[in-house]
């Protein structure tokens, strides 16, 4: 998987713009203090203002050199998590530096009186069989930090959420198993001029109440051309929810502005089968892109993994919603008791308010194993601010099983496309390669349940010029009572991929999702 390493400084701050009698009252009750996304935001700004400064490491070679088995023996003492001795079902618990953790993140804790950094304690950790000098520890941070909550069960603490490295984290609900990731911003992405990650340098997380049923963080972030301050309101359960609000400031241009980025890993699935031999038909954290435009139409994009890198973007003014799928949670798609595929959890971005026009792009890299986060998906503005100004934007994330519930049930979706060699039935009854590459799209759903199997459904279908469609046949299937479109391709030039779109009609009336496809260059 893609990790980055973080670091800090930053400075407490006060709630800003309190009228005087106010803070009068405030003081006298106490000195109630508040904290929200505009103190983080001054800071953001005040950044974007400055020359950037790279963090440096501040790690002893006893754990900058360490190897990733080295690195695992060092576990969270969970009777030591952060707010043990508090009443709230949150804890906390921290990411220790090592290996390309290498620079320190501050983090603080947000009460009603006072926001205060939570110091470095190395007794949170079990060490396993490390040697190391004791002193080397003295001078260190934490890498990121985790929240601890009873979401499977009342006395068990789960680990439902992650911040490491980078602006990365992950979400996970009730019965998940980890799987895709997200971050709070990708800077030219995919671009030859290469990509910048920014970090999450600072952290603001206020403590809860003991019957709160969410949890507010706030994050700075900071790269050599972008700064930002974000706020992050995490609701655990089947369905996790978080409700993001960020403010961005641009140093310097930027060629692609990822906004509301996720990352996740394609090595191989039913639309692309393993090269090898391997006893599980999939692995992927996510199935496909999906993407629900401000015109209403769905879209749904089967994921590669290509032999070289590529970059799709679709045109979308004002999204509804766009996000990394994991469709199809049978356990016999994966056939894995080790990283359980079937219960990775899906991302769904959903824009609060107009995002105006863009582009929802999707990047595909090459990768040999399942080790590394190949994909990408983010949304790129049109309209970038200048320098200095800012850029505000909120959404929702929902991390989910339920990919049902992120669709229109009057529209049907793609349940699984299926890819082979095309061939053609002979009169004896053997079927003969033809040169062609065959693709079997089943769509499902409540809408198409409910029309008869003599219904006169069809298939528009739409090819690039790089193809030759040979067959474009739909047929009623009984097992899932929805319609199963094939389709036989002649590719002409095997070095270039071939661009497919297919929809199901029952005359004027769109019945699906639009199925957009790319099949890979074999070359």
């Amino acid at each position: 998987m893609i990790f980055r390493s973080v670091q800090l400084t930053a400075s407490r701050t006060f709630f800003g713009g309190l009228l005087l009698g106010s803070a009068l009252l405030a003081l006298s009750a106490g000195q109630a203090w508040a904290f929200n996304l505009d103190d983080v935001g001054e800071k953001a700004k005040k950044l974007a203002g400055e020359q950037y400064k790279a963090p440096s490491s501040n790690l002893p070679s006893e754990f900058s050199e360490m190897k990733f088995a080295d690195y695992q023996q060092i576990r969270l003492r969970l009777e030591k998590a952060y707010w043990t001795d508090q009443k709230t079902p949150f804890k906390l618990g921290f990411y220790h530096q090592g290996m390309h953790f290498d620079t320190p993140v501050k983090i603080n804790e947000v009460t009603s009186t006072a926001v205060k950094e939570i110091k470095y304690d190395p007794s949170q950790f079990d060490f396993g069989s490390l040697k190391f000098d004791e002193s080397a520890t003295k001078d260190l941070g934490y890498a990121g930090f985790r929240i601890l909550y009873p979401i499977n069960q009342a006395d068990k603490q789960d680990e439902i959420a992650s911040f490491l490295g980078a602006s990365y984290f992950r979400i996970v609900g009730k019965g998940h198993a980890w799987g895709l990731s997200a971050r709070g911003l990708a800077l030219d992405t995919a671009l030859p001029s290469g990509e910048e990650f920014p970090r999450f340098r600072e952290f603001w997380i206020e403590r809860p109440k003991a019957k709160d049923k969410h949890l507010v963080i706030f994050a700075l972030l900071d790269s050599p051309r972008a700064t930002g301050a974000y706020r992050f309101i995490l609701r655990p359960g089947v369905e996790t929810v978080v409700d993001v609000k960020a403010r961005v400031y641009l140093r310097d241009n930027v060629t692609k502005l990822g906004l509301a980025p996720l990352t996740s890993m394609f090595l191989f699935g039913s639309n692309q089968p393993s090269e090898q031999h391997n006893f599980r038909p999939e692995l992927h954290d996510s199935t496909g892109l999906q993407i629900h435009s401000g015109n209403g139409e769905w879209i749904w994009r089967p994921l590669n993994n290509p032999k070289h890198l590529s970059v799709s973007a679709y045109s979308v003014e004002n999204p509804k919603g766009f996000g990394l799928l994991q469709r199809g949670r049978e356990f016999s798609r994966y056939e894995d008791l080790d990283d359980r595929y079937e219960l990775r959890p899906s991302a769904w971005v959903e824009p609060q308010g107009d995002w105006g026009k863009g582009t929802v792009e999707l990047v595909e890299i090459p990768t040999p194993d399942e080790t590394n986060d190949n994909i990408v998906a983010f949304w790129n503005p049109e309209k970038r601010p200048a320098a200095g100004e800012p850029l505000d934007f909120a959404y929702r994330m929902h991390w989910t099983l339920d990919e049902a519930g992120l669709h229109d049930p009057q529209s049907a979706w793609v349940m699984q496309t299926l890819r082979s060699i095309g061939d053609v039935k002979q009169k004896n009854l053997i079927r003969q390669p033809d040169g062609t590459t065959a693709l079997v799209v089943d769509f499902v759903g409540p809408s198409l349940k409910a029309l008869p199997p003599d219904a006169p459904v069809s298939s528009q279908v739409s090819t690039d010029k790089n193809s030759e469609v040979k067959e474009n046949s739909l047929r009623y299937n009984p097992v899932t009572q929805g319609w199963r479109l094939t389709l036989r391709v002649k590719v002409k030039d095997p070095k270039k991929p071939v661009e497919m779109r297919a929809a199901l009609v029952n005359g004027e009336k769109t019945l699906s999702e639009t199925w957009s496809y790319q099949l890979p260059a074999d070359e």
